[in-house]
């Protein structure tokens, strides 16, 4: 049995009282969450990232048991798939720098600056979402032997000044503040003439921030505690409380402690289990009328069933929603020592590519194949074919019926 995690839990009881609802889990001394349900896989989980970045590798992808007993594997596709992954069809690979084109002319009209100059990633250029190792652009400082003039700038604004008031008050305006500034980075220069900065040296602002005295808040009394939250099984009660007793004002405090308190609450009633559908059993014998009688080839149509069990229904569950038997029309094509039935027969197509086996550590393959298939008529009217007909294909190698290959960077176990 595969565990999961516990959340919302609400509190200690029997292992058998938590159970009485299939949907609830119990924790155990381990701290392992356990499910009050019957064993059921898990849907498969998303499929993860690609086992290298570049090139062929894998792809993983999991699901889970979780539940009381056992989970049928069928069809034997256990908890780990494994299959090949391709997100880019190459590598990336480095190209190399071509010469240096001439220098530009200097960047600035006065005093000193840079020049530049530039090389191409093109001899060879690189290839896959590669590049060149090293700078693109080289630089080297310039001067034009000119002074340049300095203009005036202003420097940062200073702190505000306190406020001409601790608060405020009501019916009048708020207190204010002020802040200043210096032309001062950099001052303008005198020769050449720089130019002097714009705009205004103080700045005020209302104190809108100040605020009321403030009131904390104080509890009421507890609220009546609520019905149980569930009919079956185990549940809460709640009770609340407001913080209203006085009610905050002015930025006050809040109340401190819960607004809400709660209890367990056991209704001593397991909740109803809803039945499950299992896997449908195999097609029975096709058969002609009440008594089994033989049917030849597809000269004949005749009826199978199927069944399939709903398992695990209890205390006044739902049954499972559908029919527990299902038929359908056929032709019997078995060939048996009493009835001959021949068919022409043909190699199909490849299949698709098995996943990799074993799913992770060393030795890891995938396979196809080819398989001879009787080469029936196309069905008309829903009608099935039942049963395995005498039939042979023309030869074929065995390199042309299977094939199989290495599972490149598969993960360890």
């Amino acid at each position: 049995m595969n565990t999961g995690t516990c959340n919302e839990l609400i509190g200690n009881v029997t292992q058998g009282h938590c159970c009485f609802n299939s949907n609830y889990g119990f924790r155990k001394e381990s701290g392992k969450c356990m499910s009050c349900r019957q064993a059921s896989w898990s849907a498969w989980s998303s499929w993860g990232p690609c086992s290298v970045s570049c090139l062929k590798g894998v792809k993983q992808r999991r699901r889970r048991c979780d539940g009381i007993g056992e989970c049928r594997d069928p069809e034997k596709l256990g908890i780990l798939q494994t299959t090949i992954c391709e997100d880019i069809d190459c590598c990336p690979e480095q190209g190399g720098w071509g010469e240096w084109g001439p220098w530009k002319p200097c960047s600035v009209s006065c005093a000193d600056g840079v020049s530049s100059r530039e090389r191409l990633c093109a001899n060879p250029p690189p290839k896959c979402g590669g590049g060149c190792d090293g700078p693109g652009q080289d630089l080297k400082p310039c001067s034009t032997g000119d002074i340049c003039p300095t203009h005036g700038s202003w420097s940062e604004w200073g702190p505000w000044n306190p406020c001409s008031g601790t608060c405020k008050k009501e019916g009048d305006n708020p207190p204010s503040q002020e802040r200043r500034r210096t032309c001062t980075n950099p001052a303008p220069s005198s020769e050449p003439a720089g130019r002097s900065c714009q705009g205004v040296d103080t700045d005020t602002q209302p104190c809108d921030f100040l605020r009321m005295c403030p009131i904390d808040g104080g509890w009421g009394a507890w609220g009546p505690l609520s019905e149980c939250s569930v009919t079956c099984g185990v549940g809460q009660r709640f009770a609340e409380r407001n913080c209203n007793n006085p009610a905050l004002k002015y930025g006050g405090k809040f109340c401190v402690g819960d607004s809400r308190t709660s209890e367990i609450c056991n209704t001593q009633t397991h909740c109803p289990v809803d039945g499950e559908w299992q896997e449908w059993e195999q097609w029975g014998t096709c058969t002609k009328g009440t008594y089994p009688r033989p049917i030849s080839c597809t000269k004949k149509t005749g009826k199978q069933s199927r069944e399939r069990s709903c398992l695990f229904k209890d205390f006044d569950g739902h049954s499972c929603a559908g029919s527990p038997v299902e038929h359908r029309l056929c032709y019997d094509i078995s060939s048996t020592s009493e009835r001959r039935c021949e068919k022409p027969a043909r190699w199909n197509e490849w299949t698709e590519w098995s996943f990799c086996h074993p799913p992770c550590g060393p030795g890891s393959k995938q396979k196809r194949e080819r398989l001879c298939v009787p080469d029936l008529p196309e069905s008309e009217n829903n009608i099935y074919y039942s049963g395995k007909p005498r039939f042979r294909c023309p030869g074929l190698s065995a390199e042309n019926r299977t094939q199989s290959e290495d599972c490149p960077n598969v993960p360890a176990c």
